[in-house]
């Protein structure tokens, strides 16, 4: 039989980059509850299955309740975009947990507040219309016919208790993980632990790189010009829009990259100085005026960008 020895206790080192990760972000979630206003329909399936003549277990009916009503519709797509926003600001963990730098955390908060209000200003017109809307699935012509059935629509009380958008902000966690277990349990548990400390640091370093390449490609594609050639034969050079928000974008990383970098990554430092070097006293606006300030920006973000191609640590 084999036994294990508990008589020795055993300290399992953190890996280095868990300290670094730990004192350079939180670790945030942001669940967005919502009612999905759909209900099965066991009448309605038997009704269908037998009328094919096929047996119950081969389909089922699924009601949508508010008929896709625009109110109710626009809180499910506000849930997709503080999703979308969440996704921009931080980055993988584990499941739901995201990893949010502590430089992003004051822009994050603002933002925050300002999707509660959001989330808040829909559901409040969703709410004030709950009765009325339930009204028009019953007797509109846009509505459920033959299909409605009040049952299924809970009371405006207990609908409320449906919605509702929250944030979990947690540390990283740093416990001491001193355990009474034996020298074999414990190499293999520090093995998964390390691992994993590395793929998720690994993972933010590329997500980095990606992220950085995604706004350099917008920012090159925007300073760059169209040519064609015209019914008289004449080249026409026409001048891409150029827009606020990538610019924006593009200071935004410059200013949070030269804060985080997890691993002190070389690479990622020199982009950062190229790029702020080739932004440095640059706007949407000179970029619009200035055919020079365009070319400048353009040959100095795709300068950064044939770098990218070299680098070991940047996967596509």
């Amino acid at each position: 039989m084999y036994e294990h020895s508990f008589a020795d206790p055993v300290t399992l080192t953190k890996p280095e980059h868990l300290t670094s990760l730990a004192t350079s972000g939180v670790l945030i979630s942001v669940e967005v509850n919502l009612w999905s206003a759909t209900k099965l329909d066991q009448g309605i399936s038997d009704e269908v299955t037998t009328s094919k003549n096929a047996v119950s277990a081969a389909g089922r009916y699924t009601k949508n309740l508010l008929a896709n009503n625009p109110k109710h519709k626009a809180l499910m797509n506000y849930r997709q975009t503080v999703a979308n926003w969440t996704k921009r600001m931080t980055y993988d963990w584990n499941g739901d947990q995201r990893y949010l730098p502590t430089p992003e955390v004051p822009k994050f908060m603002v933002e925050w507040r300002q999707h509660e209000a959001g989330f808040a200003t829909l559901f409040k017109d969703f709410d004030d219309s709950y009765e009325d809307i339930i009204s028009d699935m019953a007797f509109k012509a846009a509505g459920l016919g033959d299909m409605f059935n009040r049952n299924d629509y809970p009371s405006r009380e207990k609908m409320r208790k449906k919605y509702g958008i929250h944030l979990y902000v947690n540390d990283v966690p740093m416990n001491d993980y001193r355990c009474a277990i034996s020298r074999d349990i414990a190499d293999d548990l520090f093995q998964v632990y390390s691992s994993q400390t590395q793929r998720i640091v690994e993972g933010i370093v590329n997500d980095q790189f990606k992220r950085m390449k995604d706004v350099m490609e917008s920012l090159s594609y925007c300073c760059d010009v169209d040519v064609s050639v015209g019914a008289d034969g004449e080249q026409k050079i026409k001048k891409r829009k150029i827009y606020d928000s990538t610019v924006e974008k593009a200071r935004d990383m410059v200013r949070l990259y030269k804060e985080f970098n997890l691993t002190d990554n070389a690479e990622l430092s020199e982009s950062i100085e190229m790029l702020e070097s080739t932004l440095r006293d640059v706007s949407a606006d000179i970029l619009r005026e200035s055919d020079l300030a365009r070319s400048e920006v353009k040959e100095g973000v795709d300068e950064i960008l044939n770098r990218f191609g070299s680098f070991k640590c940047f996967e596509e």
